[in-house]
């Protein structure tokens, strides 16, 4: 063959692979013209895409509502919080929260039934999820009020949706180190707006890792409150089917009590307990003689009232992302049948779950609630956010070093952590900074910069802190520690006290190296107060008692005798320059 004949062999598999590639981009404009895209948390304000699907159904929707723009401009600057302290912007912030409690509500699915079309269903959840949006912006909008990151994606809460509708009993999974952050009141008002009969029970996870005493103490505040709820360990159950061995501190917490309202209940009591609950509530439902509260709302499992018994009994589980309701699934099972991940968000879409011919389980993905109450931080370093996420590693740190005492984050990691200035509290927790940094050098964390590796070292101590490595818990509210607990991290007051009257001392015993201490300490402190405009430069100045003369050599005596007059009192000492001077011409010389 020649060289200028050409051939048509490597042209035809060009224009082949040219057409594939055409083929699957125009697949790829198919398949997102139908919207049939994956189902993913969306929980950031600053999302681009939710913001965008907000307007696009705002857009589709404006032709049916028209409203009205509200643009009043509020002039008057005189409720500004900015000249508020501290604790009085707190309290305002409390009373704002109770005012707007009513209005922090779970998004309801607005009425159906089987004869609605689809198109007309999807038009109609769309409308009632973006009103229940423009509702939580309008309180974004008050500056006396901070709102968390809460779920924004309509599909996941049309997940919860179902969910409810065909459970019998709802079983919201928090976790025990603190579960009046996990709890959701208002979730319990809409299953029973859904059916009157229907029963919400708290399920206590983790709780292998709260001591008795502290489990008696939530134990007598849900029974105050009237709270269906039993304590729970995914973690000791899976353990027991697989045949592992509990660490020691699970050991000691996991000790039987007399009482069935503290004891940790197994995976066959657990099982027996819901499908008694759920039962109790088919019959009531069947004995009584009135439908459900929202007559208007059609339940798919067919257990309206009037209806026979059903043969099984579906039980749903709820809560946050991360607090271990698929592991609780797996370990009722007794097999992996969820995934399971630390990253909150594993769980997709709702899965039913056969566990016999009585009763159904059903798991429905971690969703993050609205709340007044919980900063971003506090949501990460709980579990809820992702970590691998964040921007401002130190912020969440800086929670786990409040709650965790000094000395159980010295033992646990082996690290010693710098001690308090002597101007400074005595039993101050511990700085982010001064926590990361002695990490880092601990562990070898070095960044490309030659810098500490600080997001690492965050991140695998955020890791270990929801694992339970970093022992922590919450007491319940209106009581005290009087137990005595060890793994607590709040001091005491009177181990405060002690602190800091046992520092008094030890300083007083010094004597004079405490004196330069102090030198130093006041450097600082009028240092500060001069650099923040506290304090006048005149006062901060101060003159040095101490001589340096010795320090340096004898100076020679400088020879000044060429200076003239330096003996009279009335000479200044300047050299005196000797001039010829001539006579002044007085005029001409008579003779």
């Amino acid at each position: 063959m020649g060289k200028n004949e050409k051939t048509g062999l490597g042209r035809a598999l060009v224009k082949h692979h040219n057409s594939i590639i055409q083929q699957s981009k125009e697949k790829g404009r198919f398949y997102k013209s139908q919207n049939k895209k994956v189902l993913e948390s969306v929980t950031e304000v600053s999302d681009i895409d939710a913001v965008l699907e907000q307007a696009e159904e705002a857009d589709q929707l404006f032709s049916i509502q028209h409203p009205t723009p509200n643009l009043l401009i509020n002039l008057d600057t005189s409720s500004s919080t900015s000249d508020m302290t501290p604790e009085e912007r707190r309290e305002q912030q409390k009373k704002e929260e109770a005012l707007h409690a009513s209005s922090l509500r779970v998004p309801r699915r607005p009425p159906w039934n089987a004869a609605m079309s689809v198109e007309e269903l999807d038009a109609n959840e769309k409308q009632a999820f973006l009103v229940w949006r423009r509702s939580l912006a309008r309180l974004e909008e008050n500056e006396k009020l901070v709102l968390t990151p809460f779920e924004k994606n309509l599909d996941i809460w049309r997940q919860l949706w179902r969910v409810l509708e065909r459970s019998d009993l709802l079983v919201m999974v928090v976790d025990a180190r603190d579960p009046l952050f996990y709890r959701c009141p208002d979730l319990e008002a809409y299953a029973r707006e859904i059916d009157e009969h229907k029963r919400t029970l708290l399920l206590v996870n983790k709780a292998d890792l709260l001591p008795v005493s502290v489990r008696e103490k939530w134990a007598k505040f849900f029974r105050f409150h009237k709270i269906l709820f039993v304590f729970w360990s995914a973690k000791a159950a899976s353990a027991a089917l697989e045949g592992k061995m509990l660490t020691n501190q699970g050991k000691n917490n996991m000790q039987t009590s007399d009482d069935p309202d503290t004891k940790i209940y197994g995976r066959d009591d657990l099982l027996a307990r819901l499908q008694s609950e759920a039962e109790e509530i088919v019959k009531m439902r069947k004995s009584g003689s009135g439908t459900s509260r929202s007559s208007n709302i059609q339940s798919p499992s067919g257990n309206a009232g009037g209806a026979s018994a059903p043969k099984s009994v579906v039980v749903g589980f709820v809560g946050y992302p991360n607090v271990g309701k698929s592991s609780t699934i797996n370990a009722l099972v007794g097999q992996k049948r969820t995934g399971v991940t630390s990253t909150p968000g594993k769980t997709k879409h709702f899965q039913t779950l056969i566990i016999s011919d009585e009763l159904t389980l059903c798991d429905c993905p971690g969703l993050v609630f609205p709340s007044f109450s919980s900063s971003r931080y506090k949501m990460i370093a709980s579990g809820v956010l992702p970590i691998d996420r964040m921007t401002e590693h130190r912020e969440a740190v800086q929670v786990v070093a409040n709650r965790v005492q000094r000395h159980v984050i010295e033992d646990v990691y082996k690290i010693n952590l710098p001690k308090p200035k002597p101007y400074e509290l005595q039993s101050r927790p511990p700085q982010a900074s001064e926590f990361l940094r002695a990490y880092c050098a601990s562990r070898g964390y070095v960044a490309s910069s030659g810098l500490p590796d600080e997001t690492r070292a965050a991140r695998q101590i955020l890791k270990d802190y929801i694992d339970g490595k970093l022992p922590h818990y919450e007491i319940p509210p209106g009581m005290s520690d009087e137990g005595g607990v060890e793994d607590d991290g709040k001091p005491g007051l009177a181990e405060v006290q002690n602190s800091d009257a046992s520092d008094i001392e030890d300083s007083s015993k010094k004597g004079s190296e405490t004196t330069v201490v102090s030198e130093h300490v006041l450097d600082d402190l009028s240092s500060f107060d001069l650099a923040n405009g506290l304090a006048s430069k005149k006062a901060t100045v101060k003159k040095s008692n101490v001589s340096h003369k010795h320090h340096k050599k004898a100076q020679r005596k400088k020879d000044r005798s060429w200076r003239v007059g330096n003996d009279d009192d009335d000479d200044d000492g300047m050299p005196v320059v000797r001039v010829f001077q001539k006579p002044v011409n007085s005029g001409p010389v008579k003779g």
